[in-house]
């Protein structure tokens, strides 16, 4: 076994303990599948009653790729394509799998920040779409006298943190909002990791305004806490007739449904969700603290657990003896950018051994 300390992913470790007991609790208990249990029944009510949208849909789905490729799949026509920043999740990371689904990534430049270049930061890089360029972007598009043999922008994606773990203002989400209204295409926000976006101290965006604000969205489990799963939330309800077997062709319906929906309905209860979504923000903010002070320059000024410094390659090799972090790129011949994700779990003494080996 390894004895390296591990900051790679917010993904790393199992489940909160709340989450194991109330399994361990009701293992052998009778549930009818694929969503129909009582414990989706209730996850879902809480969830609708977080987000103060009571006509929502809820669904449940096992991860975050097949919650991205179904939930495109349902928004668009099969001549249509959804449209995303070139750094976003299903542009970038996600193996091509809304290619593969039979739509394409329509991409955009990703904001940059006009504050980079402080002596904190190496990138202008921010990751997230601005509205004056989507706006333009489909007016574009329809200004095209082919446009009708081209593929068509049939809904928006934006994540929430974004890869670069950045976040979007409530009037940048109002604007991206109003733009897609004008031209009556879906709003889609990915919450993989939604609890450490809210919990953020720099973010005026509550779930109640994501609510308000998309079509659709999810609230991400598998990196915040459950052992895996994603609730998503119809915020106007569901767009397809029969969503069940859409969702079960894209291999994303579990059929022991009741194990999403426990875990759910556990991390809804008594602020849990968001309580240890926020321990991820106090540790990165102590993690962050502790780098500048150690003369380490982020790679960008990340509001939430994703950490992305720059280190000298001699540096990473000596550090990669005591600590598993994630590869971002190689900035130039002899350094590279490197991610250090903090989690619900992540506690003051890990990030004290870690910074012991910086």
């Amino acid at each position: 076994m390894s004895n390296k300390i591990s900051f790679s992913s917010d993904y790393t470790k199992g489940a909160h303990p709340k989450i194991l007991e109330r399994l361990s609790q009701t293992n052998f208990e009778p549930n009818t599948g694929y969503g129909t249990d009582k414990y989706c029944e209730s996850a879902a009510g809480k969830i609708k009653e977080a987000c103060n949208c009571p006509d929502a849909d809820v669904f449940f789905l096992v991860g975050g790729t097949q919650t991205n490729q179904t939930i495109i799949d349902m928004l668009l026509n099969p001549y249509e394509g959804v449209v995303a920043a070139e750094t976003g999740h299903v542009a970038a990371h996600e193996a091509g799998a809304i290619e593969f689904s039979g739509h394409k990534v329509l991409t955009l430049p990703s904001v940059k920040d006009s504050m980079a270049g402080e002596k904190t930061r190496y990138s202008d890089q921010i990751g997230k779409i601005d509205a004056a360029d989507l706006k333009a972007f489909i007016k574009a598009f329809y200004a095209d006298d082919n446009h009708e043999h081209m593929v068509f922008p049939g809904a928006v994606y934006i994540s929430h943190p974004t890869e670069y773990g950045t976040l979007y203002t409530k009037s940048e989400l109002t604007e991206i909002s109003n733009v897609c209204k004008e031209f009556e295409i879906p709003l889609f926000l990915d919450g993989a990791r939604l609890g450490y976006g809210l919990m953020s101290d720099r973010t005026d965006v509550t779930i109640q305004d994501i609510a308000s604000l998309v079509d659709v969205f999810y609230i991400g489990g598998t990196k915040v806490g459950a052992l895996f799963g994603e609730a998503v939330v119809f915020t106007k309800g569901v767009t397809t007739k029969h969503p069940i077997p859409v969702i079960k062709q894209h291999g994303a319906l579990l059929a022991k449904g009741w194990l999403l929906g426990l875990q759910f309905d556990t991390l809804f209860t008594d602020n849990l969700y968001f309580d240890i979504s926020k321990n991820a923000i106090d540790m990165a903010n102590m993690l962050k603290e502790g780098l500048i002070s150690k003369g380490y320059q982020l790679y960008i000024d990340s509001p939430t657990n994703q950490q992305f410094i720059v280190l000298e390659d001699d540096k990473l090799k000596a550090l990669s003896e005591n600590v598993v972090y994630g590869f971002w790129e190689k900035l130039d011949d002899t350094h590279t950018v490197i991610r250090l994700a903090t989690d619900w779990a992540t506690t003051k003494e890990d990030i004290d051994k870690l910074m012991s080996y910086m």
